[in-house]
Order: C-alpha cells, then structure tokens, then sequence
C-alpha cells in the first residue's frame, strides 16, 4: 500500500512538472520572432507600398517600414508573398507573422486578426482606359460592366457593395494586366496603388483612375493576442516623432496619405 501511494505521489508531481514546463513553453510573438531572428511579413506585388526593385530586393513604403520595424525587434525582416485571401490562415498556420501590405482595416479584418493603429489614409478607386473613363463617370453607368478584383480585398468587398459583376484575380496588380488586355471592363483597386502604376510614364498609360468609392485607412495585422500590436504602436510613434515615416513618405509620394502617430 505505501508503495502504490509513492508511486502515485510521484505520477502526480511528474503532471504537475509537464503542465508546468507546457505552461513555461508558451511564448509571446516577440519571443518567438527573437527565437527565430526573422520577422516574416506577408504581402503581395503593391507599388507603392511593397514591390521589389531592379536587384529584386521587396522596397517600399510598408516595406521599408517593416525593415525598420524588424531592426528594432532586434531580427531580420523578411518578405513572403501570400495570397491576399488566405492571409489569416497564413498568420494561424505561422508561414508568416504579419500581414504589412496596405491592409484596409474593416470589421472582417478585426475579427480576424489584431490590427495596429491607422497609419495611412487610401480609398478605393475605379480604374479604366481613358476612352471608357469618358463614357462611364458614376456607379450607375458602370453596372453592367465586369471589374477585375483582388480576391479577398478592400475592392472586392466594394464592387459587392455596387452589385457589380467581379473577376477575382490573385493581386491587385493583376487586375491592372486584366483591363490592359481587355479581358476586363474595369478594376477596383487603391488609390495609392492606381497613383503609383498606372498613367503617363508607367506600363499602363492608357489607363486611368475616375470615381473615388469609399475612403478607409490601412493597419498591420498581427495574430490574436500578439503582443507586437502594441511594439509596432510604439514604433510608429517613436517614427512618425524622429521623421522616419516622413521621410520614407516624401521618398514614395504618399507624404498627404500619412496619419499622424501620437
């Protein structure tokens, strides 16, 4: 009998030393990007925010953010393209850490996902050759027409919104190659996006931007409970205060899209 109850004494103390290691073992998300030295963003192919230049180095405004974000982390930054879709799945399954890419914040995302303070204004805009830019001036007039989308994005929840009829592509560049070819009527996409590619001097010349649908903010999506909402809050402030972001915002033309960090 003394030696059942020793051998109970000492299964009970074993459980309570694994569920206390388990318990030691949880890590916050800034352990664990410390751990592994690389903070993994996820993004797609977005001028001006992230897109990569001639030595296929990811630049940027969000990019160069991420950059500085991830030095003060004390890490690597490192960039992931995904799926604009899948991107919550992508933060769960931890292929990346944050979701950085000119992400409209809305209440979808919310639920989803924690999501830093607003950083950027943006609205989604309409975008067409400039002969059916002259025909099509409101939303009424366009509700015939087909729009190219991002899947999973800001445009597309607008065009359902409008009751247009979508073609939902991988990222919002490819909507642009979709109303170049003619393949769609029109696309959807940021005015950000639209002011950086598309017009005079860019690959898409004959293509211009009309009717301004909504007008929103961008934030970083982090996974629930991360405890680097709160890190990148900091650091937004400290680079909005020391003209980090200015300066990164004159170098990508969007200086009158910046929110004020305090």
């Amino acid at each position: 009998m003394k030696m059942m109850k020793r051998v109970l004494a000492l299964l009970a103390i074993a459980v309570m030393l694994v569920t206390l290691c388990a318990c030691g073992g949880d890590k916050t998300d800034s352990e664990y990007v410390k751990d592994k030295g690389t903070l993994v963003v996820g993004i797609t192919d977005f001028a001006p925010m992230d897109y990569q230049d001639a030595n296929g180095e990811w630049i940027g405004f969000d990019a160069d953010l991420a950059k500085a974000f991830a030095e003060s982390l004390g890490v690597d930054a490192e960039f992931s393209l995904i799926t604009w879709g899948q991107k919550h799945n992508e933060l769960e399954s931890k292929t990346i850490d944050v979701v950085w890419n000119g992400m409209t914040i809305t209440d979808d995302v919310k639920a989803l996902m924690d999501v830093s303070n607003a950083y950027c204004k943006n609205a989604q805009v309409v975008v067409m050759t400039k002969e059916n830019a002259a025909k099509y001036t409101t939303v009424e007039s366009m509700k015939d027409l087909r729009f190219a989308v991002e899947d999973g994005s800001a445009g597309e929840e607008m065009a359902e919104a409008n009751s247009f009829a979508t073609v939902p592509v991988e990222d919002q560049a490819k909507t642009l190659m979709e109303v170049k070819s003619g393949t769609s009527d029109a696309a959807i996409i940021d005015m950000l996006m639209a002011g950086a590619m598309i017009g005079e001097g860019t690959d898409y010349a004959d293509l211009v931007y009309t009717l301004e649908l909504n007008s929103e903010e961008y934030g970083v999506g982090f996974r629930k409970g991360s405890d680097l909402v709160e890190k990148l809050n900091e650091f937004f402030v400290t680079a909005y205060a020391d003209g980090t972001i200015a300066e990164l915002a004159n170098t990508y033309k969007i200086a009158d899209n910046v929110i004020e960090q305090k």
